[in-house]
Formats: structure tokens, sequence, C-alpha cells
């Protein structure tokens, strides 16, 4: 008996979002990726590229785009939502009424919201009236161009509820691309949410001049604030060793293709954030969230320094020297606190 093929709608023409399109595209699904530019639905659907965020890479046949939310949701039996994190709420308000009544919102995001200081699964429960089993976020070292390529990656995506989880990962399981499922939504969001700061971090280090034992430093250092929150939240503390966790922060604070590692770099070379900003093609989710999720650590009494200090540079205009002494200036303390 021939399996129908599930219908996904894919909404935001970023790099990632677009990229992840061609996953679930080459694992059998019938696409449609939504944008807001004709001109770039209209690529699309008749060059089978994405010349703004994927040039050169050919988009399957079975993914379609529309500039009409209501035609990109029909039917979806996974939505999957890959917008800017701060925008997201605003985007779901207007798209929530024309979603299926059974359909799986998946969140690509990592990010933390500002002002609320919720994560992205919670704003997208609040905002389409849905309950938890019905939400599920994928995370980790996903790096989307390499993805486009074809490149061999791994990934998580977690549900509260197994069976969904366990229904996405055939979803976008391919040859090169292999989803493990989780039940720890709150880890594996909060890793991808926190280590766009590490990524800050080791970025600014890196065009400070600093070499590999900061950056073994800042890595290691940066996943155990992340795990201290993650603890606090009620996630499980395996899940910052695992893809989600570690692989996604070693990915992230390695590669020139990361948007955050790259942006922290401009600000280690000494550029203003004016100039860094002007300099980004693309959304470097840490920038932003690096504040809410501070916000978050202070809620739940948790200690974050490398995330302060990232916020101190980014939107206090510390110079990153005098940062980077300060922290190092910081009390001794055990290891495990």
């Amino acid at each position: 008996m021939t399996r129908t093929p599930a219908k996904a709608a894919v909404f935001g023409t970023g790099s990632w979002g677009t990229a992840f399109a061609m996953v679930l595209a080459d694992a059998g699904c019938e696409v449609t990726l939504w944008g807001r530019r004709p001109e770039l639905a209209d690529a699309v659907n008749t060059t089978r590229t994405n010349p703004d965020y994927l040039p050169g890479i050919r988009l399957p046949e079975s993914l379609r785009a529309t500039t009409d939310p209501a035609e990109a949701a029909r039917d979806a039996e996974f939505t999957v939502l890959a917008v800017p994190s701060q925008t997201l709420r605003g985007n779901l308000t207007e798209w929530a009424p024309l979603l299926p009544a059974d359909t799986v919102l998946v969140s690509l995001m990592k990010g933390i919201e500002l002002g609320t200081a919720k994560r992205m699964s919670e704003v997208v429960e609040e905002v389409a009236k849905v309950p938890a089993d019905r939400v599920a976020v994928l995370s980790g070292p996903n790096l989307a161009k390499e993805i486009a390529a074809r490149q061999p990656a791994a990934s998580v995506v977690a549900c509260s509820d197994e069976s969904v989880a366990t229904r996405l990962q055939s979803a976008c399981h391919t040859a090169y691309f292999r989803p493990y499922t989780n039940t720890d939504v709150i880890g594996v969001e909060l890793g991808g949410a926190v280590k766009n700061v590490i990524g800050l971090a080791v970025g600014i280090a890196d065009g400070m001049g600093l070499g590999d034992n900061t950056k073994g430093s800042l890595i290691t250092r940066g996943l155990a604030e992340t795990a201290r929150l993650g603890v606090a939240l009620g996630a499980d503390p395996l899940t910052f060793s695992g893809l989600a966790g570690l692989g996604d922060l070693v990915a992230t604070c390695s590669s020139p293709l990361s948007r955050n590692h790259t942006f922290g770099m401009n600000l280690g070379r000494g550029l203003t954030l004016e100039e860094t900003i002007a300099a980004t093609k693309q959304t470097a989710e840490g920038v932003k969230s690096c504040e809410s999720v501070l916000d978050l650590a202070r809620r739940h009494g948790v200690d974050m320094p490398i995330t302060e200090t990232v916020v101190s540079i980014v939107h206090e205009g510390k110079p990153p020297l005098v940062a980077v002494k300060e922290l190092m200036a910081r009390s001794a303390k055990p290891e495990r606190r």
C-alpha cells in the first residue's frame, strides 16, 4: 500500500526555512513555502532556486512557493515556522485563523521573546491556542548552507507527545538529514537559543585575536550556564550533552557560516553595533535574544556571566577588552556551580 505524501507548509523563505523545506521535499512531502516577496516566490517556482538566500542550490520539484498564507496552510499536516523569533507573535497572530485544526506547528526558531522571556513553543501555544502536544521544535547543528548542499547532518525533533515527534522525524528523514526524537522541549529550545549568545561571545573573542584556549573555555562554560538555566526551568540536563546542546554550540562557535559568530567577530574587531548590523544581511538571533535570555535567567535566579558579558558589549557599549577583563576577574569557585 502506497503511503500518501504528507503535506507541509513552511512559513519563511530565509536560508533555514528554504533549506528545511528542501529536506521535507526530499523526504517525500508535498511542500508549500510561504514568503512575503512575490519576486522570490516566483523565482522558486520558475527557476527552482532561492537566489537571495541559497544561490546555486537546485530545489526539488515537489516544493512550490506562494505569497498567500491561506494557500500555504491549506491541508498542511505540519506547519513549519521559520521567521525571526521576535516577529513570531505578530506573524502567527495573522496566520493562526488559517491553520488546519489538527496541524502540528513546528518551530525552527532559536530565540527567547523580548519582554515576556517566553520560549518560541510557549508563544506558539499562546497565540495559536493549541495544546503543547501539537507543538514541536527542531534544533541541532544545522547550518543552512551545508544542509542545502545535502551534506550529512543530524538534528533533534522534540515534542511532549513522543508519537508526534516520531511522525515529524519520519517526515524529514533523508539520506543526508538524520533527525532524532526527544520529549524534552524545554532543553532542546534553550540549547538552541543560548548557543547563539555563546556564539556571539566566541566570535567577539576571535575578533579580538584571542586563541583556542579562550574559545574552548567559553564553549565549555557557556554550556554550563545553559544547563544551569535549563535545569532551573525543568529540562533534562542530558539534553545539553546532545545534538541540541553541545552539537549546535560547537557548530555555531566554530563555523564561518554562523551568523552569530560572524556578528561577534565584527564587534571584537572594533566595529560599532550599528556598523555590524549594517554589514549583516540576515538575522543574528543572539543579538536580541541575549537580553531576553538574561531576563529569563534573572527571573529564575540563575547566574549567567557570559550572557551578561555579551549583553554589556552588544547593548551597553562596553569595550570588549574591558568586558573580558571583568569576566576573568570574577571570584574563583568550584567548577560544578
